[in-house]
């Protein structure tokens, strides 16, 4: 039986010298291949170019910013992104994260840190489990996810989640009426090891609800149950 060829390029997006160097030293030394880029541009069209497992983006970037980078990213693709950020707000970090990022650190930051935290979001995104059900069906098949192929699909049509909406949404589904508190929710999608703040699962609700609900504001899948988490509808 062939080998299944798994992804190890890494593009890191960032302008400082220093960083790059650091960065591309560490994760080559734990065997990835590693493309750098100075500026947003040129990281976008690295990116389009080497089809990376994983995107390190620097928020702060001489020509556009991180989050405009981010956002380009998420409508060509769902590549796992890992942001760098000097801004060490709760608000700013959970902004980034609604953007579409997986993860984040802050500047500065510990590089065998790094390299753990790549190595968690790619083993999470890579994850090839199989599942006890090949697809769960709700809402008449208004709604179907494809645990084998990894598709979502709303009213037949495929819906683009990234691989932490894509987990969030199946760690929902699998037992529908069941509420979870924001703790097991972060801990299926970022992993148990995740240290990081408990309500950043809010902005990856709210960016799955803009995918698979017809109104997000008015949810009919994600439910929110207030004072405990989240749960999807019995329907």
């Amino acid at each position: 039986m062939k080998a299944v060829e798994i992804n190890k390029k890494i593009v890191v997006i960032d302008d400082e010298p220093s960083v790059q160097e650091v960065v591309r030293a560490y994760l080559e030394r734990d065997g990835y291949f590693v493309y750098v880029a100075g500026n947003g541009s040129d990281g976008l069209r690295l990116a389009e170019k080497t089809k990376p497992a994983l995107i390190v983006l620097d928020l702060m970037l001489p020509d556009i910013s991180g989050e405009e980078v981010c956002r380009e990213i998420r409508d060509r693709s769902d590549v796992p992104v890992l942001m760098l950020t000097a801004k060490v707000s709760e608000d700013e970090r959970v902004g980034g994260l609604a953007l579409g990022a997986d993860d984040y650190l802050t500047k500065p930051f510990s590089p065998r840190e790094l390299v753990a935290r790549v190595r968690a979001i790619l083993r999470r995104s890579q994850d090839t489990e199989t599942p006890l059900v090949e697809t769960l069906s709700f809402d008449g098949g208004s709604l179907e996810i494809d645990t084998v192929q990894h598709e979502v699909r709303r009213d037949g049509a495929g819906v683009e989640l990234t691989p932490n909406e894509y987990r969030l949404l199946v760690t929902l589904a699998r037992y529908p009426g069941r509420v979870y508190s924001r703790f097991e929710l972060i801990s299926h999608v970022q992993g148990y090891d995740y240290d990081g703040y408990e309500r950043t699962i809010d902005a990856h609700v709210k960016n799955l609800r803009k995918k698979i609900e017809r109104d997000p504001k008015h949810p009919h899948y994600v439910e929110t149950v207030f004072g405990v988490g989240y749960r999807l509808a019995k329907r």
